[in-house]
C-alpha cells in the first residue's frame, strides 16, 4: 500500500502537466471558434441567453476533451512505466498530445460545416441556432461534435499507422454519422428536418443521442493498434453495420417495453416530449457503451 502511495505521488506532478495542457487546449479551442464564427459568442450566451448555441458549444468543448483524452490514453502506460522524471521522451509525448489536440480542434470546426452541408442539409444550421435559437439544431450539432471526437480519439489511440490512417478513419467515421442520420430518418415515421425546422427540440435531442451512440460504436471499431488496412476496414464495417442494427433494436425496446402504451415517434414528433427523447438517448448510448466494454 505504501509503495502504491509513493508511486502515485511520483506520477502526480507529471499528470498535472497534462491537466495544464488540457486547460490550455480548451482555451485555444474557444479562441479558434471565436475567430471562425461571424457572431459574438459571448454576446449570444450572456445577452441573448441563446440555449441553442450553449448546447452546441457544450458538445464542442466535450469533443475537445475527448480528443485530448484519446491522445493521452496512448501515453498512460509509458508514464506508469517510467516513473518519476521529466525525461525527453516525456516532453515529446506531451508535445504529441498537444499537437494532436490542435488537429482535433480543426477537425471539430470542420465538423460544424459538415452538419450544415450533410447532416441537416435542408436549412442553415447557423441561422437556426443564431437567429431562431433552435435548441434542436444546437443539440444535433453537439451530438455531431461529440461523435466526431469519439472517432478521432479512437483513430489516434494505439500504435501503428500514422497521420494518414487517423485522417482516413476520421473521414470514414464522419461518413458513418451522415449515413446513420439517413438511416435514422428512414426508420422513423416523421421527417427529421421538418420537425427540427419547426423548433422540435425533442427530435433534435433524440437524434443527438443516437449520433453519440453510433460514435461510441465507431470508437470501438477504430480504437487500438493498427495492424493493416484489411483488418482495420473489416472491423470498421462490421462494427458500423452491427451498430446500426443494435441501435434500431434499442429504439424498438424503448417503444415496446419502456413505453408499451404509446408510440415513441408520436411522443417525439406530435407531443414534442423531451423526457421521452432523453430516455431514448440514454438507452441507445447505454447499449453502445455495453457493446464497447463487452466485446
Amino acid at each position: 500500500m505504501a509503495d502504491a502511495f509513493i508511486d502515485a505521488l511520483e506520477l502526480f506532478p507529471r499528470g498535472l502537466v497534462y491537466v495544464a495542457i488540457g486547460i490550455g487546449v480548451l482555451v485555444i479551442g474557444k479562441l479558434v471558434q471565436d475567430l471562425l464564427t461571424p457572431y459574438k459568442i459571448n454576446d449570444q450566451l450572456r445577452t441573448k441567453d441563446n440555449v441553442a448555441l450553449g448546447l452546441s458549444i457544450t458538445g464542442y468543448y466535450v469533443g475537445i476533451v475527448i480528443v485530448f483524452l484519446g491522445a493521452v490514453y496512448q501515453d498512460f502506460s509509458p508514464i506508469v512505466a517510467e516513473g518519476l522524471g521529466f525525461t525527453t521522451d516525456y516532453w515529446q509525448d506531451v508535445l504529441r498530445v498537444f499537437l494532436t489536440s490542435l488537429a482535433g480542434i480543426a477537425a471539430l470546426n470542420l465538423a460544424r460545416i459538415a452538419v450544415d452541408r450533410l447532416v441537416l442539409h435542408k436549412f442553415s444550421t447557423e441561422r437556426k441556432i443564431i437567429d431562431d435559437q433552435n435548441a434542436g439544431t444546437g443539440a444535433v450539432e453537439a451530438g455531431v461534435y461529440i461523435a466526431t471526437a469519439l472517432v478521432i480519439a479512437g483513430s489516434v489511440s494505439g500504435e501503428g499507422g500514422g497521420p494518414e490512417t487517423s485522417l482516413a478513419f476520421a473521414a470514414l467515421g464522419l461518413l458513418v454519422l451522415v449515413l446513420y442520420t439517413l438511416f435514422y430518418e428512414l426508420t422513423t415515421s416523421f421527417n427529421i428536418h421538418d420537425e427540427i425546422d419547426r423548433n422540435n427540440t425533442a427530435v433534435g435531442v433524440a437524434l443527438a443521442g443516437n449520433l453519440v451512440a453510433i460514435g461510441i460504436v465507431v470508437l470501438k471499431a477504430v480504437a487500438g493498434d493498427f495492424v493493416n488496412w484489411e483488418e482495420a476496414l473489416a472491423a470498421f464495417i462490421i462494427f458500423a453495420a452491427f451498430g446500426f442494427g443494435l441501435l434500431l433494436a434499442m429504439r424498438l425496446v424503448v417503444d415496446l417495453l419502456i413505453f408499451p402504451r404509446v408510440k415513441v415517434a408520436d411522443e417525439l414528433a406530435k407531443d414534442r416530449n423531451l423526457g421521452v427523447a432523453l430516455i431514448e438517448s440514454a438507452v441507445v448510448v447505454s447499449a453502445s457503451l455495453i457493446l464497447f466494454f463487452a466485446v
